[in-house]
């Protein structure tokens, strides 16, 4: 019986292992918000003006590799300069509408899935309410979280309101960073923690590992300003390739070999905590075509 009892807690220990290495991703609905404000916020509780860049290029890389997966259709919701209450891009060039706008030419994902915040922040957040309400054991929707909190305490809030909390249960966030959990631009805003006691805990949550590791080279996804390792989409045959290495060079102290946030979409796609430059190469191959 000893033996039995072993073998019974090494398989559970198993497993638990594979769970906690995948989120049982299976062509599931996918919504991602992203911050990349460029236009600065001078709001006094504000704790700095602009958004960190590296979603500049993080958020055609993230594009690239749900296009490249064939799963343009199940991105349901992309909303991108998610700061709450800054300002629209009026001064300063929106370096985040270039990337998604150029992925959705490129590529050919659904435009009207896709936000630029402060233009129509309520536009925004009811849309992504009204897919955190559809989900359902079925169809749960996975959200990629690569911003502050508030835009989506705000969505889930509205789901609240209206009665549906019960569909929150299928809600699975994805994040990677204690920033982008509990960042807040005002000090009435709130963190992920607020976001998933709002839903009465009823949202999944998975924070894998911090997908920045500046430092290495040949680890994850931020190589600083080494763009060495991007190099291989610089001479890529695929012209659109070489646009995602064109979207890293806006960085104002030329920091922009930094894409960590599309780790998580990596994650998502793969299970895999540590994706990197060389794994990523592999996945996108020979290009992204329209089929996919």
């Amino acid at each position: 019986m000893k033996r039995v009892a072993l073998l019974v807690s090494i398989l559970s220990c198993i497993v638990t292992h594979a769970f906690s290495q995948s989120p049982g991703y299976d062509k599931n609905r996918i919504a991602i918000s992203a911050d990349g404000n460029n236009q600065p916020d001078n709001h006094a509780e504000a704790q700095w003006p602009r958004a960190d860049p590296d979603d500049w290029g993080g958020t055609p890389a993230a594009l690239a590799m749900i296009a490249k997966s064939g799963l343009k259709n199940q991105l349901v919701h992309f909303s991108f300069n998610n700061f709450m209450e800054a300002p629209a891009h009026t001064t300063e060039t929106n370096y985040m509408a270039e990337g998604v706008n150029g992925a959705i030419q490129r590529w050919g994902f659904d435009a009207s899935r896709f936000f630029d915040v402060p233009e129509d922040p309520s536009t925004a957040i009811t849309h992504l309410a009204d897919e955190l309400k559809k989900s359902t054991e079925a169809d749960p929707l996975y959200f990629i979280h690569m911003g502050p909190s508030e835009f989506f305490y705000q969505a889930v809030k509205q789901v609240v309101d209206g009665g549906d909390i019960a569909s929150l249960a299928n809600v699975r966030v994805i994040s990677h960073s204690g920033y982008n959990d509990n960042h807040l631009r005002r000090t009435a805003h709130h963190t992920m923690t607020q976001a998933i006691e709002l839903s009465g805990s009823r949202i999944k949550y998975k924070k894998i590992v911090d997908q920045n590791a500046c430092g290495n080279i040949h680890k994850l996804w931020c190589s600083g300003t080494d763009f060495s390792p991007f190099h291989w989409m610089r001479d890529h045959a695929d012209l659109n390739i070489q646009w995602l290495y064109g979207r890293l060079q806006f960085h104002p102290q030329g920091k922009g070999a930094d894409i960590s946030d599309a780790g998580m979409v990596y994650y998502l796609l793969k299970g895999d905590e540590y994706g990197n430059l060389s794994k990523l190469k592999v996945l996108i191959g020979d290009g992204i075509s329209l089929q996919n």
